[in-house]
């Protein structure tokens, strides 16, 4: 099946030539013609199958065919996401699908200057890419109004709950039209997802391209033993093949992202990282170093690299075993995108075989197992810190004379 096929219009089949697409994905092939006629949708893909472009190509033909030529332009269409570089990712296919139809799009995050993003808003602009925060924020200083939006997309629902973004989210869904279009896109369907999708879309069709939380069949999966100490050592025994040009390393933690950034760097290996606590540019420019590949060996936490997408990365490293099974889901689809070659190596230490389980568990597949290396797991059962003692009292409070009695409020001594 062609783009042709699914009915789109001239100017978004000519940009879509222009980025070498021709044949539409499986999630695609479904849910463009749904959100064509103007249906509510879920849809729920494995990562890396195209529901950028499953949602962004139908949203640029709807909102083509009502478009607006005031020099006020009213946002038409809110696209909700978890993270800065998800959303950056989102608006770039929107400008890049669209450089045809005359319609406008911008992107608000928080970590950066508010001052750019106002001024484009001011401008006026029909499609909206958004982090939950900076919206909320944008909307209380009266620099955004959901009032016109005709369609709203929330996508990586999933995550969002993780991030502990269902608050904010509820407050811009109360924000919005009761007449809308909604689209819910999640690469895994729990049932508190569910239960969120039934509060935002209307008697809605549900696509499920793929059976919830599995894996790319294309990506190659290993799992290496090696105890917590020679995680560092192992990492630098695989660096050593030249066919690994590029390796994105995933951490559980800021300070280890940073921490295996330093021990690569003095093996005179190029490495940075990002996170949370990195700035919006410092990220960026981490990326793009990356992307470029003039940065080897990007080490990131799940926050920060959710929604990555960068060309031809064949692998990805899990220094540290996710501790929920689904963000294992997520940090493998960064590669094998498209149907490209990807790999998937994790180092498990012996406290995070219970993780290892429990996702075999989930993507219903044994990882194969690597023996042969130097740094095998030697403490198969490693001795936990004891818990502290709870203390049975507690130190007496000091109370000063002249202070209010803790016992006694309201009345001096």
């Amino acid at each position: 099946m062609q783009f042709e096929s699914l009915n789109i219009i001239d100017p978004i089949l000519k940009s879509l030539k222009e980025e070498g697409y021709k044949i539409p994905t499986p999630i695609q092939i479904q849910a463009i013609p749904i959100v064509l006629r103007g249906t509510d949708l879920i849809g729920c893909a494995q990562t890396g199958t195209g529901k950028t472009a499953a949602f962004a190509v139908p949203i640029l033909q709807l909102l083509s065919k009502t478009r607006s030529f005031d020099r006020k332009r009213r946002i038409r269409s809110l696209i909700v996401t978890p993270t800065r570089e998800l959303a950056i990712q989102i608006k770039e296919s929107f400008v890049t699908y669209g450089r045809y139809t005359g319609l406008t799009c911008t992107v608000v995050f928080g970590g950066v200057h508010q001052n750019p993003q106002t001024a484009a808003l001011r401008n006026g602009v029909d499609i909206l890419v958004a982090t939950p925060g900076r919206l909320l924020d944008l909307m209380n200083q009266g620099f955004i109004s959901l009032k016109n939006i005709e369609i709203f997309v929330l996508d990586e629902a999933d995550r969002m709950l993780d991030m502990g973004f269902i608050h904010d989210v509820r407050k811009i869904i109360a924000a919005l039209p009761h007449k809308r279009q909604s689209l819910f896109f999640s690469a895994t369907m729990p049932p508190e997802i569910v239960k969120l999708a039934g509060s935002i879309v209307y008697k809605p069709v549900k696509v499920e391209v793929t059976p919830s939380a599995t894996t790319v069949e294309i990506v190659k999966q290993f799992v290496y033993f090696t105890d917590k100490g020679n995680k560092n050592a192992l990492l630098l025994e695989l660096l050593k093949d030249e066919k690994i040009k590029t390796a994105l390393v995933f951490t559980r933690t800021k300070y280890g992202a940073d921490k295996v950034v330093r021990a690569l760097k003095k093996k005179n290996i190029s490495a940075e990282s990002i996170h949370g606590n990195k700035a919006q540019n410092t990220r960026q420019r981490a990326l793009s170093n990356f992307k470029a590949q003039t940065t080897r060996v990007l080490v990131a936490t799940d926050i920060a690299a959710r929604g990555l997408d960068v060309d031809d990365l064949e692998f990805v490293i899990n220094y540290e075993i996710p501790n929920i099974s689904e963000t294992y889901v997520h940090r493998i689809g960064r590669t094998g995108r498209a149907g490209a070659n990807g790999t998937a190596i994790s180092f498990c230490d012996a406290d995070e075989k219970e993780y290892l389980r429990d996702i075999e568990k989930l993507i219903t597949k044994k990882i194969q197992v690597v023996d042969n290396h130097p740094y095998p797991l030697i403490d198969e059962n490693p001795v936990k810190p004891p818990e502290r003692q709870r203390r049975d009292h507690k130190r007496p409070r000091y109370v000063p004379p002249g202070s209010r009695n803790r016992n006694n409020r309201g009345r001096r001594r």
